[in-house]
């Protein structure tokens, strides 16, 4: 057995779990992977999953052809956006002596310290990301940590706060790490911080997009961007989003609620359903950005503060959850 988990984990049998069950279009890749398991027994088999299908192996220069498609801005995939900052940047601006153009600012960061990690995670996509340059030598080698007021990224000293927008990112890399490589938590942080973090700060269309452009190139998915609440059956820990939660036809299902207009070309989204109902809505990097309540009566949805984009709107009601992409023109 790879890992020794703390009493999180030794403490998970008293736990009563969701089943899991893969989408339609996730279960061949998960074909054999048995989701009744929980623990140990969940993790070796994804760990098993996760090396077999990582094919080709990519090596560290070969990033420069698909990282900026899987950083890419959703709204202009000329540009990408930056980790930790949120800034955009024209996708050319990779620091390389081999970039012919001039102006270069910002370089790969590895969200799991290069110098602490093995040669074959060097080139593993699933942990770089594009970054400030200065952002990038600021944070350096320094773990993780959490702070009493979060907001933007924040320079600890001997320490690092990715911000609340990133937090999520940052912790569902470190679990792929760890399952895929065997890398401790405790070189970049703590199992229970990033338990927190891949609760609070749910999977983003940003990430969405890094998985589907990842997997496209080196074959293996993270599986905690495909459900967070993975981590939630293997570690225990805060309940993270389950995004393969079943629905009975009876309950709130995408055939009991209509939203128009969507794309928004106005100030005003509407959302029709049945029953009194709780929307969030989150940017393209997971930050929430509106929420409120809904009734039957009561449908409108001022969005004239959202700027033009892509968003994902979450809506929940007493029989369940549904997430569902949202554009404002």
């Amino acid at each position: 057995m790879k890992h020794i988990y703390l009493l999180l984990l030794l403490s998970i049998s008293t736990f009563s779990f969701a089943q899991l069950t893969p989408p339609a279009n996730l279960q061949a890749y998960y074909s054999d992977v048995d989701f009744s398991a929980t623990g140990t027994t969940l993790y070796d088999d994804l760990a098993v999953e996760t090396i077999a299908k990582h094919s080709p192996m990519l090596s560290y220069s070969q990033r420069h052809n698909f990282l900026y498609d899987a950083d890419e801005n959703l709204s202009d995939n000329s540009e990408v956006v930056l980790m930790y900052t949120g800034e955009i940047r024209n996708d050319n601006e990779w620091l390389s002596g081999s970039n012919p153009n001039s102006t270069q600012t910002y370089n790969t960061e590895h969200v799991y310290p290069q110098s602490l990690i093995g040669s074959t995670a060097r080139g593993d996509l699933h942990h770089l990301r594009v970054c400030d340059i200065t952002v990038n030598g600021d944070r350096g080698n320094n773990p993780f940590a959490d702070v009493s007021s979060p907001s933007g990224y924040q320079d600890l000293g001997t320490s690092w706060f990715p911000g609340d927008e990133w937090k999520g990112d940052v912790a569902r890399m470190i679990l792929y790490l760890n399952l895929r490589y065997n890398e401790p938590f405790t070189d970049v942080g703590s199992l229970s911080l990033f338990l927190e973090w891949n609760a609070e700060d749910p999977v983003s269309p940003f990430e969405d997009n890094r998985q589907s452009v990842i997997s496209g190139a080196q074959g293996n998915r993270n599986p905690f961007i495909d459900n967070p609440y993975i981590a939630t059956v293997i570690w225990g820990g805060p309940t993270a989003e389950n995004r393969w939660e079943n629905l009975s036809v009876n309950e709130f299902s995408k055939d009991t609620f209509k939203i128009y207009p969507n794309p928004v070309q106005g100030n005003l989204l509407t959302i029709e359903n049945k029953q009194n109902t709780t929307y969030e809505i989150y940017n393209v990097l997971g930050k929430k950005v509106l929420k409120g309540n809904i009734t039957p009566s009561d449908n409108k949805v001022n969005v004239s503060n959202l700027s033009k984009g892509v968003y994902i709107l979450k809506l929940q009601s007493k029989n369940g959850t549904v997430t569902k992409k949202l554009i404002k023109e």
